[in-house]
Formats: structure tokens, C-alpha cells, sequence
């Protein structure tokens, strides 16, 4: 097999871009980290400065707002990038088919732009209870 042919039948990974700086984010991360028995997503933590972001995804843009590149080399955010990545994941396949119905997703996006402005103080929130737990 040429290495040409080895390349194209790997599986396609689905690149996953979060906030490394938002404790919340780190535990959602890792949750989908121990779901993902095929090696089907690949993370990248865009608060580290030297991480590579694809053409068009500006370092503040991808703090602001979850993204993830799917199979298809398509940049996707916010609730359709959390269906790309359940998509990927055995154990949530079904929530995204959930969200193959025309409302779901619209639904989602309204509840992901609803929680954003409140991000910063949950995850602050959550930062101070694990630190408590864990200290």
C-alpha cells in the first residue's frame, strides 16, 4: 500500500476548537476526551497562542464561541459544532439525531447564544467549586 492509500483510508477526524482557559470547557472536553473510543475527534485548545487555527477562525473568534471542523473540512459553530461532535461519539449519536429535526436545532442555537453572556460566571462558578472539591 502506496502511502498515498494509507493516508486516504484513515478515517477522517473531526478537529474540535475550545476554550483551555474555561474550567467549564476543560470538563465538557474531557467528558467527550473519554467518550471518544475510535479516536474520532482531535482538540485543539485555542486559548494557547501557538495553537493552529484554520483560515477564516481568528483566535478571539474561537474563544467566543465553540467551533469544530467536520469530516467534510467544513467550519461549523455553536449548537451545530456540539452535533458534529455528538455525531462523532457513540453515546450521544442519538442526541444528534435528536437534532436532525428541523426545530431541535434552532432550539439549541437559541439556548448556546442564551448561555453565552452567562459563560464567563459559570465557568468562574465552576472553577471555585472544583478547586474547593479537589482542595
Amino acid at each position: 500500500m502506496t502511502q498515498d492509500m494509507a493516508v486516504a483510508a484513515k478515517p477522517s477526524r473531526t478537529t474540535v476548537y475550545f476554550d483551555g482557559s474555561c474550567p467549564l470547557c476543560r470538563a465538557e472536553i474531557g467528558h467527550y476526551r473519554r467518550c471518544d473510543q475510535t479516536d474520532a475527534l482531535r482538540f485543539v485548545d485555542v486559548s494557547d497562542a501557538n495553537s493552529l487555527l484554520p483560515a477564516g477562525l481568528t483566535q478571539r473568534r474561537a474563544m467566543e464561541r465553540f467551533h469544530v471542523r467536520n469530516e467534510a473540512g467544513e467550519l461549523v459553530s455553536g449548537a451545530a459544532a456540539f452535533v458534529e461532535v455528538w455525531a462523532r461519539l457513540p453515546r450521544w449519536r442519538w442526541a444528534a439525531r435528536a437534532a436532525s429535526f428541523p426545530l431541535v436545532l434552532a432550539l439549541l442555537e437559541l439556548g448556546y447564544r442564551l448561555f453565552l453572556p452567562a459563560r464567563p460566571s459559570l465557568a468562574r462558578i465552576f472553577g471555585n467549586l472544583t478547586r474547593l472539591k479537589d482542595g
